[in-house]
């Protein structure tokens, strides 16, 4: 059990490096908008909201597909991973239009959330750069699940740390301008992105045709035709984990566009809370997605004693994890706040906001690794379902009502002016939804079902 945790603990920490760097995109982006200006940020806050909301739960798709690949390889069938991920390929092209779609017409989303008509014309600006970043983008996010469930992460680590060096430049350089070209403000930072997305998706598609251990997948063959019965169920298994993380995305991100009714404060303070909330949860997810893939390679192996004590092992880490980081988010949240802004209002909020982003993250770091176990079991609709209820009811919908509908005395209605409402709620919400998690997932282990079959 040491040896597989030790490899679990490499794996997560090769992910987690990955995946840090890629949040380091909306860092630099965060800060590079903040120096530009307030409404930069305010427009970045709106923008990044409602790509985040798109992109993610395109990806979760895909994502939720790592499992099979990893059951597949545990059972000692790597053709048929070469085949799945073909016939994954008519889903992502479909996700790509339908995201296109969304992001190149957000005109009734931002209607719909009262986003000032100040903000919006530089919100749509920046999503329409984006908008032809997506399919590059959830290419390469295929890639990473087929990397990680073959157990080999490190090249799209790799290419994630060198592209962030790229991109760092470019979002200076494009937002401020000089060496003749103009500054863009926030349009600058999404035309970054656009370029280190193709970069990477190229590179990583060289790397596929290269190297030698994609060989035995066979993957370099004519596509098949649609497989109506594989693609059924890639979405009953992709669809409803996509829908969860959209449920969990948009009640994270919807808080900024409800939050810009309040103004370039509260919205440039929600940024940087959002911001350091989201690189938080990258060790959670990178856990989550080592931990899932090990399981399932010992389903696919039809080891399922050995799978139920890696899960058990794995989420006492995942209660210590988020401690510890909660922990010292309330100890250092003045310094951290401080980097991120030189505005002696922006940082008296972000540090309050910072208390409920450490309950969050305990909350998150175990809802997280628990929803991607709970994957490995084909458990999806019913993690949906809670979702719907306790983020968007308990989260997003009380802290709305309390923020703008509930009459109370003058020391909370100074409170209504922040976006403090939002995230107490948000941090209950997520608090009763690891217990539920923790406890399907222990009722799954206690009577498991049969490894399933790897679709062929």
């Amino acid at each position: 059990m040491k040896a597989e945790l030790r490899h679990i603990s490499r794996h997560a920490g090769t992910v987690l490096a990955g995946q840090l760097a890629v949040m380091a995109f909306g860092t630099t982006d965060t800060i590079v908008a903040s120096r530009y200006s307030n409404d930069a940020l305010a427009a970045l806050s709106v923008g990044s909201a409602i790509f985040v909301s798109v992109y993610a739960s395109l990806m979760g798709i895909f994502q939720a597909l790592l499992p099979l690949w990893s059951e597949q390889r545990g059972a000692g069938q790597p053709k048929a991973i070469g085949r799945s991920l073909r016939q994954s390929m008519y889903l992502c092209a479909l996700a790509c239009m339908l995201g296109m779609a969304v992001l190149l017409a957000p005109d009734a989303l931002l209607r719909w959330t009262d986003v000032p008509e100040a903000v919006q014309h530089e919100v749509k600006r920046y999503l329409a750069v984006l908008a032809w970043g997506l399919p590059p983008a959830l290419l390469f996010r295929i890639y990473s699940a087929l990397n990680q469930a073959l157990g080999h992460p490190k090249l799209v680590t790799w290419l994630q740390l060198i592209s962030l060096l790229i991109k760092i430049p470019l979002s200076i350089w494009f937002t401020f301008g000089g060496l003749g070209l103009e500054p863009m403000g926030v349009v600058g930072c999404a035309l970054a992105t656009l370029l280190v997305n193709y970069a990477m998706f190229a590179t990583a598609l060289w790397l596929v045709r290269t190297q030698d251990f994609y060989r035995p997948l066979a993957l370099w063959v004519k596509l098949e035709r649609p497989d109506w019965k594989q693609l059924g169920y890639f979405s009953r298994l992709g669809v409803p984990a996509g829908l969860a993380i959209l449920v969990e995305v948009t009640s994270f991100t919807l808080m900024a566009l409800y939050v810009a009714r309040q103004g370039s404060l509260s919205s440039a303070s929600h940024q940087i809370a959002a911001n350091l909330a989201a690189i938080l949860y990258m060790v959670p997810l990178s856990l989550g997605i080592a931990a899932s893939a090990r399981i399932s390679y010992w389903r696919g192996a039809d080891d399922e004693a050995q799978a139920r004590k890696l899960i058990i092992q794995c989420f006492k880490l995942s209660v210590i994890i988020g401690i510890g980081l909660g922990a010292t988010l309330l100890i250092a949240r003045s310094w951290i706040a401080d980097i991120y802004t030189d505005s002696p209002k922006v940082l008296a909020l972000t540090s309050w906001l910072l208390i409920s982003v450490a309950a969050y993250h305990v909350a998150d770091c175990v809802q997280t690794y628990c929803i991607f176990v709970l994957r490995c079991y084909r458990v999806t609709v019913a993690p949906l379902i809670i979702y719907c209820v306790l983020l968007w009811g308990g989260g997003l919908g009380a802290g709305y009502w309390l923020t703008y509908e509930w009459q109370g005395g003058p020391a909370w209605q100074g409170w209504q002016a922040t976006p403090m409402p939002f995230w107490i709620c948000s941090a209950v919400a997520l608090l009763v939804t690891a217990i539920a998690f923790s406890s399907m997932l222990f009722k799954v282990i206690r009577e498991p079902e049969p490894s399933p079959q790897s679709a062929q």
